[in-house]
């Protein structure tokens, strides 16, 4: 859980580079001391108070309240009174978390509902929320305060509403978290095939995405979820891939965590060195964190060990602690888990009227908060207890809830249901990247069949160029040959007609040869009889002289 989720982002650069993490909080706090206007200095505060390490963000988160609330009554406009009220809403919200951090679930369920309450109220001109990521989260805190408790029905209903608004922002993320969540309280009420379910649909997100921490929590669940129903080879397969992810991003919470669960495998194949060893590092690192929901866990687990090894003291010692700490910060669900098992311990120790006392505080937390698992232990334990009591009644009506609870637990019906919706998992895991590959081998083949229509479609086209051409050579050809033929027709006719004609002409001369023959001898005979001209002359010269 974020300490805020209502953060200002501001960055600051360095010769091309970014910040690290101690100059830009001082670069932070150096802005803030030189900041003129409320708010800028409202800005840089939540920005301090998101990043500045635990022990100093919480004086900063303090003054952004101060100043929120010193200028919300005398905002100039609604633009920025809503500016002071979504900063106002998110310093309550960080005291929220400091308030649970400390198991006051009272007083962090009132800032975190006072936080809700205000950006309710802050609404656009549309009648749309003006800060919907804002009440998704705190929708998310409050059904995370309401989980811890025990309060299955309310976390529940918190978490949907946040569900659904988260969806609606397409904060993929957030919503994968949220399946996570909702998946852990299917868990513990003994639906197995819901929490499988819901935690199978927050790991596709999760893997879609790339959210490392994400992917290595939803894989922690599900080792959670196979060790719940006894298979704890499968569930030390996805114990340790989660462990191996954690160790890479530095997740030392999800590595202690990681830890104390493989622990409990170990414990569960009574290999309680293993387990002993894993829970120790466990409570270090919680111890190292002060981790008090982490520490109490190890303490638990570690008094179980020494039970079983024999170490009644060091195991009533360690549960003990464990309680007391539960008790402290308010974690019905561990609190009712250390109960069952310090009275197993008295029972053993023939202790009864201890034993009694600690079973019967158990049944009735475990069944105000509606968790199968710790009804059946308790059930179980006190069946024994009125047993040895000559109770027989009492006896056999907790035997017979311990084997109600067992059985809706661990049923062959409910494993059944959820290695299916495993495996509908692992198939569209698989189905998706078979899509995948399907795709790229049909797009190959797409392309290689528009290669292929694109060459059937040229050579076609040339085909048809090409018998075009013979037509069109056929057809002159056909049209030359015509051509030769009436052209040696029209020459037959003509040299036939050049024959007649030659013909004609021969008779035309050999007439007009008679006839000029006939004019030259007329002729000839005509100059016979005239007297000639020089003759005519010599006598007329004659006759003048």
């Amino acid at each position: 859980m974020n300490r805020s989720t209502f953060i200002f982002a501001l960055l600051f650069f360095l010769s091309g580079n970014f910040l690290s993490q101690d100059k830009m909080l001082d670069s932070l706090k150096l802005a803030l001391k030189n900041a003129t206007h409320d708010t800028t200095r409202c800005n840089i505060l939540s920005e301090l108070a998101e990043t500045a390490p635990d022990g100093e963000w919480e004086k900063y988160n303090e003054q952004l309240k101060q100043l929120a609330e010193k200028n919300i009554a005398s905002a100039s406009g609604t633009a920025q009174k809503n500016f002071y009220l979504t900063h106002l809403a998110a310093s309550l919200n960080n005291i929220g978390f400091i308030k649970d951090a400390a198991g006051d679930f009272k007083g962090a369920l009132e800032y975190y509902n006072n936080c809700l309450k205000i950006l309710e109220k802050i609404n656009l001109p549309n009648g749309q929320a003006a800060d919907k990521a804002g009440i998704a989260d705190a929708f998310y805190n409050i059904g995370g305060l309401y989980l811890s408790q025990g309060k299955l029905a309310e976390a529940t209903e918190y978490y949907f509403k946040s569900l659904k608004l988260k969806k609606e922002l397409g904060d993929e993320k957030g919503t994968s978290g949220l399946l996570n969540n909702i998946a852990v309280i299917f868990l513990e009420q003994g639906d197995i095939a819901k929490a499988l379910d819901f935690n199978s649909q927050s790991l596709q997100i999760k893997e879609k995405i790339r959210d490392e921490d994400g992917i290595a929590y939803s894989l922690n669940n599900i080792g959670l979820i196979y060790a719940r129903q006894g298979d704890l080879s499968k569930a030390l397969e996805y114990y340790n891939k989660s462990l191996e992810i954690r160790k890479k991003t530095g997740d030392k919470g999800g590595v202690a965590n990681c830890l104390l669960n493989i622990g409990f495998v170990y414990s569960n194949r009574s290999d309680f060195t293993n387990a002993q060893n894993y829970y120790s590092k466990c409570l270090q690192i919680n111890k190292e964190m002060g981790d008090n929901h982490g520490i109490a866990d190890a303490l638990n687990n570690l008094g179980y060990v020494n039970e079983k090894k024999g170490n009644t003291i060091k195991a009533i010692e360690c549960y003990s602690e464990s309680l007391t700490i539960r008790e402290k910060i308010a974690d019905n669900i561990g609190v009712a888990a250390s109960l069952n098992n310090l009275g197993g311990v008295y029972l053993n120790k023939n202790k009864i009227s201890k034993a009694l006392e600690c079973c019967n505080k158990a049944l009735s937390l475990s069944t105000q908060m509606g968790f199968p698992e710790h009804i059946r232990n308790a059930a179980n334990h006190l069946a024994v207890i009125y047993k040895k009591q000559n109770n027989f009644k009492s006896a056999l009506t907790m035997f017979e809830l311990y084997v109600t609870m067992r059985d809706s637990i661990s049923n062959q019906e409910t494993k059944k249901a959820s290695v299916k919706t495993q495996l509908k998992y692992e198939y569209e895991k698989k189905s998706a990247a078979d899509s995948v590959k399907n795709a790229e081998a049909k797009k190959v083949k797409d392309a290689q069949l528009q290669a292929q229509s694109a060459s059937l479609k040229q050579e076609k086209t040339q085909r048809y160029a090409l018998y075009g051409g013979l037509v069109l050579v056929a057809g002159f050809l056909i049209f030359v040959i015509n051509r030769f033929r009436i052209t040696n027709k029209q020459k037959k006719i003509i040299e036939e007609q050049k024959i007649v004609v030659d013909d004609a002409f021969e008779k035309l001369y050999e007439k007009n040869k008679e006839v000029l023959d006939s004019i030259y001898y007329a002729r000839r005979i005509q100059r016979a009889l005239i007297t000639s001209e020089k003759y005519i002359e010599r006598v007329l010269l004659k006759l003048n002289n």
